[in-house]
């Protein structure tokens, strides 16, 4: 099992050895802004490399939105990040699920998304495979609760997307972690990557607020055990000053 960080993007071989880590995530771009990531700088090290790579899109995209002016440009970087991540052999792209807006029908939503991802595949799919991330609050969120996430998968599942399950997001939904691999299985039908986290806030806080594997509101043991049930490759996206030890907890856990 490949188990590792979320890392800075302007040297992630130096900083996965300094974390012990088999596997990094990182952004290619400003996660909050709109333009073309370039090339990255060790992409060929990345590449040809033994370290696993995966990318997480920036945080402003939103295919689901009812509004020309961020959809239509979310489906172009989603298609951009995909290109960029190929560039340094990532193993999928992360996109969160996005959202409509308060009123607005969220059947439309997910209408956005299949009309995104079946043109898509109609003009040769992604480079890298697509991972939707499940999302901790917003009442219109597309993939927060499960209900929500079924109906997205019945829009975008026979298309082959990928899934990639968070624990902090899951835990501030209200989705209970004991058996949120099977039931994330039963709508998805895989799990390709866990955002392994612990919540600095209370079960269904509707708040996306990461702690170390110790320091949270959730049992380690149970992060450990949704890992072990996921049977994915694991990143954190914790404190940066604890990434060190959450990796060798879920080593000596998982016996990885």
């Amino acid at each position: 099992m490949l188990i590792g960080a979320h890392v800075r993007e302007d040297d992630p071989l130096v900083t996965a050895a300094d974390r012990g880590a088999d596997i990094v995530q990182m952004f290619l771009a400003d996660p909050q802004g709109w333009k073309k990531p370039p090339t990255h700088p060790q992409a060929e090290q990345l590449r040809t490399g033994p370290l696993a790579v995966v990318v997480h899109s920036p945080y402003v995209i939103n295919v689901a939105s009812l509004n020309n002016r961020i959809r239509i440009p979310s489906r172009k970087l989603v298609i951009q990040h995909a290109e960029a991540a190929a560039e340094v052999g990532a193993i999928g792209l992360v996109v969160h699920g996005g959202h409509v807006t308060q009123g607005e029908d969220a059947a439309k939503g997910f209408e956005n998304w299949r009309k995104f991802v079946e043109r898509q595949m109609d003009d040769g799919g992604f480079a890298v495979p697509v991972f939707i991330e499940n999302t901790a609050g917003g009442d219109n969120a597309m993939a927060r609760r499960f209900d929500a996430l079924a109906r997205l998968w019945d829009a975008v599942g026979e298309f082959g997307m990928g899934f990639c399950l968070d624990t902090c997001h899951a835990f501030a939904a209200g989705e209970d972690l004991v058996d949120v691999v099977d039931r994330a299985k039963s709508i998805t039908g895989r799990i390709d990557l866990v955002h392994l986290n612990n919540s600095r806030d209370e079960f269904g806080s509707a708040r996306d607020r990461h702690a170390n594997i110790a320091d949270g509101t959730i049992e380690p043991e149970q992060l450990a055990a949704v890992c072990a049930a996921a049977g994915a490759p694991v990143v954190v996206e914790t404190p940066a000053e604890g990434q060190s030890d959450d990796i060798a907890f879920l080593r000596e856990r998982l016996g990885s």
